[in-house]
């Protein structure tokens, strides 16, 4: 697929793995659906390995903020709307609003160096939430926010030294047919968060 512009984001994007479809809207929001079958994971154990999520992503070589207000179509277990930092292919993270196997919209994080490191967060009421990178020198935090002014710490983490990285937005529908995912009030800048534990 061709490159893609949003208005937030201060380099063209390209598609990492290409969607089952895609729109935006004037350039300021973006959703993406992803198709069967999909997911980005490999199990602490090795036994699954999966990278076959749409990602849609654009270069950042210095500290930045990226976020944006994620909205869900939940239909089955593991449906997710998706921020995520990619290092290489062994080295990347995402931070996910991820429908649980209790039913329960859900703050996810996953970070892999080899092997996935997988936790569950805060259990979100209803299908929206902000969500949040910061880079910081070669480490990383994810915060989540309800309101998308007071921001809540989820992880705090290195990928190992790095210069240049992807950030970027994806979906999954891992064990569905399909999974739509809606990002809005996206917002980017060249800054260095300053507080890291209450997000300031």
């Amino acid at each position: 697929m061709s490159t893609v512009s949003l208005s937030a984001i201060p380099a063209d994007l390209h598609w990492k793995v290409d969607p089952l479809d895609f729109s935006t809207d004037n350039n300021q929001s973006l959703t993406i659906t992803a198709g069967k079958d999909t997911d980005w994971f490999t199990s602490p154990g090795g036994d699954i390995i999966s990278a076959n999520t749409p990602c849609l992503v654009f270069p950042v070589s210095s500290d930045c903020l990226l976020s944006a207000k994620v909205e869900v179509g939940f239909k089955s277990t593991f449906d997710a709307g998706v921020l995520a930092v990619i290092v290489d292919e062994d080295r990347w993270a995402k931070l996910c609003f991820e429908y649980s196997p209790q039913n329960n919209p859900m703050v996810v994080t996953v970070v892999t160096r080899g092997l996935s490191d997988d936790c569950n967060s805060t259990i979100i009421d209803g299908n929206q939430v902000y969500l949040r990178i910061a880079r910081i020198g070669d480490t990383f935090v994810f915060h989540a926010s309800t309101d998308g002014k007071t921001w809540n710490m989820i992880r705090y983490f290195s990928l190992g030294p790095v210069d240049e990285v992807l950030l970027g937005f994806s979906s999954q529908s891992p064990t569905g047919e399909t999974c739509t995912a809606s990002f809005t009030e996206i917002s980017f800048a060249a800054q260095t968060l300053e507080n890291l534990r209450d997000g300031s």
